[in-house]
């Protein structure tokens, strides 16, 4: 592991990976290309079993910027995105996936909005999609330029337009972050942690397609529910109940319970629910219908 620099950085990169040896060296090389240089990167590895290692250590050697951290086991998905904010030292910090790209200029336009609008917590770029071979699919709108006010109505645009999470790739003032809960170990906790950061302060969206994201390579593609996905998050759980929709609301619920906005923004934030309630309600359902199935099968298992 190389020593660490001895000033904080302005900005801190987490690049969280596991098996990522296709793509990382590519994902790197776009990060230490940014026009933006006060800024570290660390990478977490998720106990990977292919080259990974190699090419984590070999970047780690060539450049004081980059620390790198192995985890013994594999801990999840979840688990590992929230271990390397702990690592970092920034003002600003932005998570990276080991295969996704940003434009040279990403980073540096996002300070740009942060360094002016001190109420601004997340500035993100928008999003365009590209497949294996770095080929643009399409461009994607996030529509999640939350310059509002009221975090109840950031609330309500969040819960009303999000689907792909593409934001949670933006740079993102550290003072805020860690005062969150950062990702749960259960499906779509992403869109809960964008969620409490929206009650926080305001997002900023730049009208600049400077996000370069892997559509091929998304979970939601993979798999295709949130109980396949669970090998994502808790690898030592997969086959076990885990009520995913129903962790997701109470997630939400927590979220407007811990920030600090007013028993009476809390109230009109707990009635903006409905919104998601109206788009996520059938998975409530599935959720109980999923464990009734269990309870019966385990019953069923246990007599035999």
């Amino acid at each position: 592991m190389t020593t660490a620099i001895s000033k904080s950085p302005r900005v801190s990169i987490g690049v969280a990976v596991y098996n990522g040896e296709r793509f990382l060296g590519k994902t790197l090389d776009s990060l230490l290309a940014q026009t933006f240089t006060e800024f570290e990167i660390i990478i977490c590895d998720n106990c990977s079993e292919d080259k990974t290692e190699q090419i984590c250590r070999s970047y780690a050697a060539s450049d004081p910027r980059i620390r790198y951290h192995r985890n013994n086991t594999n801990i999840g998905a979840p688990r590992n995105f929230n271990l390397v904010t702990t690592l970092s030292r920034g003002e600003y910090f932005k998570w990276s996936g080991a295969d996704d790209l940003c434009a040279p200029t990403m980073i540096e336009r996002c300070v740009e909005v942060l360094d002016h609008r001190s109420d601004v917590v997340l500035c993100y770029p928008k999003t365009r999609l590209i497949d294996e071979n770095d080929v643009p699919v399409r461009d994607y709108e996030d529509r999640l330029d939350l310059q509002i006010e009221a975090p109840n109505w950031r609330l309500a645009c969040l819960l009303s337009n999000i689907r792909m999470c593409n934001a949670v790739f933006g740079l993102i003032r550290s003072s805020v972050l860690n005062r969150t809960h950062l990702f749960g170990t259960y499906s779509n906790s992403d869109v809960v942690f964008l969620a409490e950061l929206a009650l926080r302060g305001p997002f900023v969206e730049l009208p600049e397609s400077l996000f370069f994201r892997r559509s091929f390579e998304l979970s939601a593609v993979k798999y295709l529910s949130p109980y396949e996905r669970m090998v994502m998050f808790e690898p030592n759980g997969v086959g076990e109940l885990s009520f995913p929709n129903w962790r997701l609301l109470i997630g939400f619920l927590s979220a407007i319970h811990r920030v600090p906005v007013g028993w009476v923004e809390s109230l009109r934030c707990y009635a903006r629910m409905q919104i998601w309630m109206k788009r996520w309600r059938a998975g409530l359902i599935e959720d109980l219908v999923v464990a009734l199935r269990y309870v019966v099968r385990s019953r069923f298992h246990f007599r035999a």
